[in-house]
């Protein structure tokens, strides 16, 4: 315990939320629970199914599906070792998702399946605004189908998602980076654009040079991503098949009247994608303005020991999604305490054993009610229930107790009625929820 300046008494904690972590305090949950229900809404109704996979898997399947040469796996994975068991807490979703799809044998009962998960990921990173240790993902899986408008629908399903927590002015961008010839061709052309200025790169390109030159685009310095600007672009080396297949997806999106940039300079930063890459951004975020990510990823059902299936998923970012909903605006709707329809108050000690065996019958019944439990007085506890908003105050004194009656006091209309509490009264309290109580017209039933 110490005083600030003031004098004010304080409390220090010794223990504070890790690097990269924060805690979700009641007030801003409920903004969590939107973006779930409002993503989880449109996610099925495309016709996904949710899929819940362990927060960490075998340290190889990592390794085997992301590369061993990205900053993932060389920089940012959360490791354990016990003995000869290496386990990592997900960096991303997509193996998971693949090592579940072939480990309960779903490609024989139904090749082509549709899953969306929504949890927390975990990277070891340098923690900023857009970015945590600990941060949450909502994110699609379509597995068993090679069909450009599976790609449209995927890309127009990400802004429905974005659509539907009310975000506007954003960019959709989609690139190709076609399969394994493909990119032999690009690496190939690329190797030969970088390798005369090499020296002028960031230590970490130069190794990368050497290692998986693709990485080198990946790159956030402000150096490199000059040095990259005329780098040659992956659409001129697709060969026919690969600029089909985008030419598909271009058509399809125009069909959907959903406008979209080609983006030569989207590469997505992890191994298994193949063909089509794309990236939502919100130019308002600044540097760090992508809020969905994806792309196909052909080979990396068979690079986990299955057989050739091909597969398409994003994933969205809800910290830097709730950034940008801030920005315009979105998130005071959604933050506060939930509020309290109904809230009991016992004018006297005498009468607390009968508020709270009341509260728990109207519990029971499936109405939302509280009581105080800190001994507060009548104007305290009529305090108490104004801030949590209730709807209806339940009086149940020496008086109405006497009489088998409950007073219910409309916080609304500042109105109050008795009623029975041996009668329909979880039906009454419903009705004027509903229906707020209204004061009697004055004169109202006298001669006429």
């Amino acid at each position: 315990m110490g005083l600030n300046p003031k004098g004010i008494e304080t409390y220090m904690s010794k223990f504070k939320a890790a690097r990269g972590t924060e805690d979700l305090l009641p007030e801003r949950v409920p903004l969590y629970n939107f973006v779930h229900e409002s993503c989880r809404a449109v996610l099925e109704r495309f016709g996904y199914a949710e899929i819940r996979t362990p927060l960490f898997e075998e340290t190889r399947l990592f390794s085997r599906s992301l590369g061993e040469t990205t900053d993932i796996v060389e920089k940012e994975m959360f490791t354990c070792q016990r003995g000869d068991t290496s386990v990592t807490f997900r960096p991303e979703a997509t193996a998971g998702v693949v090592r579940a799809y072939l480990e309960h044998n779903l490609h024989k009962s139904k090749k082509f399946q549709k899953f969306y998960y929504i949890g927390p990921m975990f990277r070891f990173e340098r923690p900023q605004a857009a970015r945590q240790r600990q941060f949450e993902q909502i994110g699609i899986e379509a597995i068993g189908s090679h069909d450009p408008r599976l790609d449209a629908e995927v890309i127009e399903l990400g802004a429905r998602l974005l659509e539907g927590l009310g975000l506007k002015d954003f960019e959709v961008r989609i690139n190709s980076i076609g399969d394994r010839e493909d990119r032999d061709r690009y690496r190939e052309a690329l190797t030969a654009f970088i390798r005369p200025k090499l020296e002028e790169y960031c230590e970490d390109c130069r190794r990368r040079f050497e290692r998986n030159v693709f990485r080198v685009l990946d790159c956030k310095q402000r150096g490199c991503v000059a040095l990259n600007k005329d780098a040659p672009a992956f659409l001129d080396h697709l060969g026919e098949a690969s600029l089909a297949h985008f030419d598909e997806l271009r058509s399809s999106l125009e069909a959907l009247g959903r406008e979209f940039q080609v983006d030569p300079a989207i590469v997505r930063g992890l191994d298994y994608y193949t063909h089509t890459v794309f990236e939502f951004k919100m130019p308002s975020l600044g540097a760090r303005n992508t809020i969905i990510g994806g792309g196909r990823y052909n080979h990396l059902v068979e690079e986990l020991g299955g057989p050739e299936i091909p597969a398409i998923g994003f994933s969205l970012g809800v910290t830097g999604t709730l950034l940008a909903m801030e920005k315009q605006g979105l998130c005071e709707a959604h933050l506060g305490w939930r509020e309290c329809p109904i809230y009991l108050v016992s004018p006297g000690e005498a009468d607390r054993p009968s508020a709270f065996v009341l509260a728990q019958e109207l519990r029971a019944s499936g109405l939302c009610a509280d009581l105080d439990y800190e001994g507060k007085s009548l104007k305290a506890q009529m305090r108490t229930a104004h801030r949590r908003g209730a709807s209806l105050v339940l009086i149940l004194g020496e008086d109405e107790r006497s009489r088998g009656v409950v007073l219910v006091r409309d916080m609304r209309s500042s109105v109050q009625e008795e009623f029975p509490l041996d009668g329909d009264l979880q039906v009454e309290l419903r009705r004027i929820l509903a229906e707020p109580l209204q004061a009697e017209e004055e004169g109202s039933g006298g001669d006429s």
